[in-house]
């Protein structure tokens, strides 16, 4: 699991950083989550290939999360893509979007679906054989979710020198990997724990921006992985978080211990504060597992 901070960053564009917009890479899925300004050309800096990306995450219709989203769609369309694209984010981004292509009459020459949220329960709006997306209901001042990415569980590994041993046939493997037992032609029962190991554990992804102190979300993301949540403000300015319906770093870090998370990463930091590393020093006085989020910075897990 892999994912590049493409922009970390509260409200407006900055010669130096961006606002919020990032890939997640999971199973062989390149995921775009929220497209706020500059994203196409922070895409290209982070040689990031815009081919392998179908399917994006919007949280909500503010502009510093998606207002790059019209140009990366038009982008889309001239460099010649004709594989369907799928956007997911509140009602209202479809009129959005399409209105630019007309007024442009830029319309794609790719299938381009949108897929408009509106519940205010948690719901799977993304589902295969490999990874499930949930919407995380979300508290800010226009309607907002978060998205949990979890991979399903894979198959179980095949323990080579085991079957070796038995002289197990290439034509079990399969069933082997889906965790059954083999039957020699002697009629003798050889245990699947014998011949293959656990698959490596599932791992889960939560990205929860923008909202307020919300810890009505911590049992939708408990055990979660790699937790990212919004840190806008210090201690200090807690009453702006609490006026814009924004977090703070401390805040977002009970979120991650009550959750239990395994890591915390914080981002759309208000520009006012002259460094970022202050957020690090409050969240870590709740919770131990704490990275900061830059732009152009990438996490492997």
């Amino acid at each position: 699991m892999k994912l590049t901070i493409l922009g970390c960053y509260a409200a407006t564009p900055r010669t130096l950083t961006n606002p919020t917009s990032q890939v997640l890479e999971i199973k062989n899925h390149m995921f775009l989550i929220d497209c706020g300004e500059g994203t196409q050309v922070q895409l290209r800096k982070h040689k990031i290939k815009f081919s392998r990306i179908n399917h994006i995450f919007i949280s909500h219709l503010h502009g510093d999360h998606f207002f790059g989203l019209p140009g990366l769609v038009s982008t889309f369309r001239l460099l010649g893509r004709d594989k369907e694209m799928h956007i997911y984010g509140p009602k209202g981004i479809k009129e959005a979007v399409t209105l630019l292509l007309k007024l442009g009459d830029s319309w794609t020459n790719y299938q381009l679906y949108f897929h408009e949220l509106t519940s205010a329960e948690k719901e799977l709006i993304y589902e295969d054989e490999k990874v499930t997306v949930e919407t995380i209901p979300l508290n800010h001042r226009v309607y907002t979710n978060g998205f949990l990415f979890k991979e399903k569980l894979g198959e179980r590994k095949l323990n080579v020198d085991a079957v070796k041993y038995h002289e197990i046939d290439k034509a079990y493997f399969q069933n082997i990997k889906k965790g059954k037992d083999v039957v020699t032609e002697m009629g003798e029962i050889i245990a699947n724990a014998e011949l293959s190991f656990d698959p490596v554990k599932p791992r889960s992804y939560a990205f929860c921006s923008d909202t307020a102190f919300k810890p009505d979300i911590i049992a939708q993301i408990k055990e979660v992985d790699v937790l990212y949540h919004e840190s806008t403000f210090l201690e200090s300015e807690k009453h702006l978080a609490e006026k814009t319906k924004h977090a703070t770093a401390k805040e977002a870090a009970e979120i991650a211990k009550k959750a239990n998370a395994g890591t915390l990463i914080l981002g759309h930091y208000s520009t006012r504060y002259k460094s970022i590393s202050l957020f690090k020093e409050q969240a870590e006085e709740i919770f131990d597992n704490v990275l900061l989020a830059d732009d152009g910075k990438c996490f492997e897990f």
